[in-house]
């Protein structure tokens, strides 16, 4: 089955009751019994739920994994993951990542007892450097949020498959639709449902997928014990919104690579991160590794002034000024002040986000009128 025939079909069927083609929402707490113990799967929906059920099977078919779980949020999602390691161990991670990541990583399960430690991964063969008998995880970003490094999932996967060291992916910006970790020798894939997959910025949602028996049961374990689960509203609205991720993907991408060119050439501008570019670092690891190169963009202005980057951004008409990304409308966000700001502000420099860089979600709006948009605001 291929992708686009993925999103609309897998793991959904017609209501068995009414024949109804879209899944529908099981807005109920609790079901009936037929005595005690006996039910038709399901008992409770926080344990489960039918419309719950039908996105994970769903997204699970996307990544090409076998078991799907969905959660109230990313973060959420993080959450459990890392509830599964044990005082002591320790999580290798990208040094730029979402700032959402980096403020539960440190200012939650570190007092737990958890290490983490934060490095550069564009370049694999450095990693082996960083790796200790603790190592139990390594958390990837790619793109990272917001520089767009890219990390060569393969070589990072390699580097530890005989090790006890498992590799988990944040695949939000690139979607399932342009890159599958699970295929590249990662253990599990993470999403921001919120984002892409969403798509219409009208649902807050987290997922896990991979293809770990017994990771995978303990994970449903801690989604039933800690409860933080989606309401079938919401697993409603996500499944809606993957129905056409192939089609709105593709116009993120073919809009961000002319929004990329515009901006590269402008003489107002200084850097632009985008993957696409030839001479963005791992630009061939990315044209391997992802069928496209995304919506996302970061850039920054000449003389780096963060006056003008904050003036500049109340000037756009289509580019809206918000946090998030991936809906169908253009955004953009100033990390350091927003996404980021839980990071401190001298390990954002390392990384290279620094406090004038603009990170840009390009929407599907017709390109003629977001390119106009970038031009009356830059001049």
């Amino acid at each position: 089955m291929k992708f686009a025939t993925k999103a609309i079909h897998a793991g959904i069927t017609p209501d068995p009751a009414t024949g109804a083609i879209m899944t529908p929402i099981y807005q109920t707490t609790t079901y009936v019994q037929q005595a005690p113990g006996e039910h038709k799967g399901y008992e409770y929906s926080r344990s489960q739920n039918p419309t719950r059920d039908a996105l994970q099977n769903n997204l699970a078919a996307l990544e090409n994994g076998k078991f799907g779980l969905a959660f109230a949020s990313g973060l959420a999602a993080t959450d459990a993951i890392l509830k599964t390691l044990k005082p002591g161990d320790e999580v290798l991670s990208t040094n730029d990542l979402y700032g959402g990541t980096y403020r539960i990583f440190t200012k939650l399960f570190e007092q737990y007892g958890l290490k983490f430690k934060f490095v550069t991964m564009t370049d694999a063969d450095t990693l082996e450097q960083h790796l200790s008998d603790q190592t139990r995880l390594i958390w990837i970003e790619t793109p990272t949020n917001p520089m767009m490094h890219i990390i060569d999932i393969k070589a990072v996967t390699d580097l530890v498959k005989q090790r006890d060291i498992k590799v988990a992916v944040d695949n939000t910006f690139a979607t399932p639709y342009l890159q599958l970790p699970l295929d590249l020798g990662a253990d599990l894939v993470m999403h921001s449902v919120t984002k892409y997959i969403g798509g219409h910025s009208d649902v807050i949602m987290g997922a896990l997928v991979l293809n770990d028996q017994e990771w995978a049961e303990d994970l449903q374990f801690i989604q039933n014990a800690s409860g933080a689960v989606p309401g079938p509203q919401d697993c409603f609205l996500a499944l809606r919104g993957i129905k056409t991720l192939h089609l709105r993907m593709q116009r993120h991408c073919e809009n961000a690579a002319s929004v990329a060119h515009f901006l590269k050439q402008h003489p107002k501008v200084d850097k632009v991160f985008w993957p696409g570019f030839e001479d963005h670092p791992n630009h061939q690891v990315a044209k391997n590794q992802m069928q496209d190169f995304g919506g996302m963009i970061s850039f920054t202005l000449k003389g780096d002034d963060i006056e003008e980057a904050k003036s500049l951004m109340t000037r756009f008409q289509y580019f809206q000024l918000a946090e998030s990304l991936g809906g169908v409308e253009s955004l953009c966000g100033h990390p350091a002040s927003m996404t980021h700001a839980s990071i401190p502000r001298e390990e954002r420099i390392k990384s290279g986000l620094v406090d004038s860089l603009i990170r840009m979600s390009v929407g599907i709006e017709d390109i003629e009128d977001l390119l106009e948009d970038l031009k009356q605001a830059l001049e």
